[in-house]
């Protein structure tokens, strides 16, 4: 490019044809500054060439880089491209050494290379949520100056820990492994350093293995101590730590905030002090063998808003002192052997958002006090003694309650039209008590009801409930099992209850075929559309069983029917087949006759079909072989006949799924099949004794020849009339002695 400068100092000024606009003003000073940037800009470009050669990360942190990543594909990490740009990859200040490497969830799998070491200038390490396997490459931390944060957390990592840790750490996270072995002395003195740098890092500490138990004390102890700072954690939860919690813990520490030990093999009673502990604001003990009682100088954490001590062994009252918590948003003490009642001021408690006290063993009435309570959202006192007329406790001030539980208690009288005033209620239970009437209208305005259960009571008017719980758009399980004795299901059939996903009904009568129009049961499309959100409040499916499953996700709830324990007779509808969406269909011990329809085949995604315990007779279809997701069945203790069907699912099910069926042949059972003959039909029973007195007569006398013609008819009559005349009070003796 040229320039055309334009001098007026001299006295001609030159101008050069062509003319081109002016660079720069005419006047000497402007001169000078135009030769000075010039200049400058020359300059600065000299400067820069030598970075712009080098912008690369380090060569020898790439070389690393590219030999982790060989080991996995997935990571696609290019070559020719600064490995200070690639994903997951952190350089420092100077865009030029490797300083954190963060790929959590990359679906790694294998070990983890030893070129990892030659990032000597590592600071931040997560390999977290992968499939990660094997032992820790040899000098894996100890190879790294300046590490602070590891995260191995949610691998399948094995073998023993470190040694030695660097003194820069600062998080360590090796929970969710395979580890073993112990924690040797050297790495605990690194874990008091540790906590000292980790402060308001909460999962700052968690391994998977065992400590020794002459050190457990000592350490606990050093671990609270050291816990300085704005807001110190100790997480030694989901671990295998063992022996009693020191008395003296952490009165010397009134800074700890955040203590976990949940989930441990720890022991002894609850040592009191954590009281002391003035900005304690979290207590998590629970899931270990605590005994005793809860300590009673608790109430003087002050700050204290979470207090969780379940799955112990918990026992005495619990203590009024209690309630003197002002900031305590949730009380979980549930799976203990806590006594007593609840307590009275518990309304004291006014931020409380959640309490917990199923499984336990506690009397008397609901606390009026409870009432004070406004901003309670979970209340769960499943599996207690309490009682008294339910209606006498005035929900209407609880607004803000979404998950009530009091099943299996003592409480009686009807259902609480002040409950119906929680407009927030998204589930229900208060099965197994003393509730009578009937259900009214007033339950439609909770809109946002999705479960409900109000099983083993004595509610009445089958019609009316079923027709005003019919028009909850949003309910999904319903369980009335054990209430509507001696009624029948409506004679106009059953509507509404789209979104229905689970359905637990006792009846008496027939088995109507409107269950089988369900929409969610009968539709993958409707069902596809049912809300998948997780329940506070478990389902207990089949709870007479030895598999007492438990559900807490709508989408873990298999789509299923139960009407098992009724006195439903009549035949099972051909309609059944229409539940195309149905996962388990469980009509045991009831009074079902005929034949088992073989629409039942037309429910390719059943899993369980239990129809045991019924009068029901025939032959089993061998349409069901085809159920290829079959994995339980059971036809128990009926009339059926003729050889069980083979092929597909029915290799696999054990004699207890045909027993019962005296006249049932073939494998698993233990009766032979005799072959169909294809001769003309089948002799009158007189010309088949005929025969057997002319054959067996010489030999064994007219009596024993008539007597195996008897049991000769019986054997082949299956195959003749293929009917059974095995008498009604037979098979009750059959059934339920």
């Amino acid at each position: 490019m040229g320039f055309i400068f334009i001098n007026l100092s001299s006295s001609a000024a030159a101008i050069m044809p062509p003319p081109k606009p002016l660079l720069f003003a005419s006047s000497s000073t402007n001169y000078h500054y135009q030769i000075n940037f010039v200049g400058f800009l020359v300059i600065l470009m000299l400067l820069l060439l030598p970075t712009l050669a080098d912008a690369d990360c380090n060569h020898d942190d790439k070389h690393s880089l590219l030999s982790f990543a060989a080991y996995f594909p997935n990571l696609n990490w290019s070559a020719t491209v600064d490995c200070c740009s690639w994903d997951g990859i952190s350089c420092d200040d100077k865009g030029y050494r490797v300083v954190g490497l963060s790929i959590p969830g990359r679906g790694l799998h294998g070990a983890i290379p030893s070129s990892l070491l030659n990032l000597t200038s590592l600071s931040f390490l997560n390999l977290s949520y992968n499939f990660l396997s094997g032992p820790l490459p040899n000098r894996l931390l100890s190879s790294f100056n300046n590490l602070h944060t590891i995260d191995l957390s949610y691998n399948t990592l094995s073998g023993y820990l470190p040694d030695i840790l660097p003194s820069t750490l600062q998080l360590l996270n090796f929970s969710s492994n395979l580890f073993s072995g112990t924690i040797q002395k050297d790495i605990l003195q690194s874990l008091q350093s540790l906590i000292v740098l980790n402060v308001g890092l909460i999962g700052c500490l968690q391994f998977t293995g065992h400590t020794p138990h002459t050190h457990i004390h000592t350490h606990i102890r050093e671990w609270c101590v050291f816990g300085v700072g704005p807001e110190p954690t100790l997480n030694i939860s989901n671990n295998s730590f063992a022996g009693s919690v020191p008395p003296s813990i952490c009165t010397t520490s009134p800074g700890l905030v955040i203590p976990d030990f949940s989930l441990n093999d720890l022991t002894g009673s609850i040592p009191h002090g954590f009281g002391a502990s003035s900005n304690l604001q979290v207590l998590s003990l629970g899931f270990n063998n605590f005994t005793g009682q809860i300590p009673t100088d608790i109430n003087g954490a002050r700050s204290l808003q979470h207090l969780s001590l379940p799955g112990n062994s918990l026992t005495n009252e619990i203590d009024e002192n209690i309630t003197s918590l002002p900031n305590l948003r949730s009380l979980v003490l549930f799976g203990n052997m806590l006594s007593g009642s609840i307590p009275h001021s518990i309304g004291k408690l006014s931020l409380l958002e959640k309490l917990e006290l199923h499984i336990n063993r506690l009397h008397g009435t609901l606390p009026l006090s409870l009432m004070n309570c406004t901003k309670l959202k979970l209340l769960n006192l499943r599996v207690n003694s309490l009682g008294g007329r339910l209606s006498d406790f005035d929900f209407s001030s609880l607004n803000q309650l979404t998950m009530l539980d009091l099943g299996e208690n003592q409480f009686s009288g009807v259902l609480p039209k002040s409950l119906f005033s929680c407009k927030s209620l998204t589930a229900i239970r208060l099965a197994t008590n003393k509730l009578e009437g009937d259900i009214l209208p007033d339950i439609l305005e909770l809109p946002s009801l999705s479960f409900l259960s109000l099983s083993n009571n004595t509610f009445k008017n089958i019609s009316q409930a079923l027709n005003i719980l019919s028009s909850l758009e949003k309910l999904t399980t319903l369980i009335l099992s054990k209430n509507f004795f001696n009624e029948t299901l409506p004679a106009a059939g059953i509507s509404g209850f789209q979104d229905l996903r689970s359905w637990d009904l006792v009846v008496a009568c027939c088995f109507s075929f409107e269950l089988t129009r369900l929409p969610a049961l009968a539709s993958q499309h409707v069902l596809d559309h049912v809300s998948s959100s997780y329940l506070e409040l478990p389902v207990f499916v089949a709870p007479q069983k030895a598999s007492y499953l438990q559900f807490n996700q709508l989408a873990n709830l298999p789509p299923a029917l139960y009407l098992a324990s009724n006195n439903l007779s009549g035949e099972i509808p051909v309609e059944i087949g229409n539940m195309k969406s149905i996962h388990i269909l469980d009509l045991s011990q009831n009074y079902f006759s005929g034949t088992i329809p073989s629409s039942i085949s037309d429910l390719t995604n059943l899993e369980m079909l239990d129809i045991s315990r019924n009068l029901l007779s025939g032959e089993i279809p061998s349409s069901l072989a085809s159920l290829n997701f079959l994995s339980s069945f059971s036809v128990a203790y009926n009339n059926l006949q003729c050889p069980v069907p083979t092929g597909g699912q029915f290799y696999t099910f054990p004699y207890q799924s045909y027993q019962g069926n005296p006249w049932l042949c073939g494998p698993p059972t233990l009766n032979f099949c005799i072959k169909q003959s294809h001769h003309p039909p089948s002799p009158s029973r007189h010309e088949k004794d005929l025969n057997m007195e002319v054959i067996f007569g010489p030999i064994l006398g007219f009596c024993f020849g008539f007597g195996f013609g008897i049991i000769l008819t019986c054997q082949t009559f299956c195959i003749v009339s293929k009917r059974r005349i095995f008498p009604r009070v037979i098979h009750r003796y059959f059934v339920w002695t």
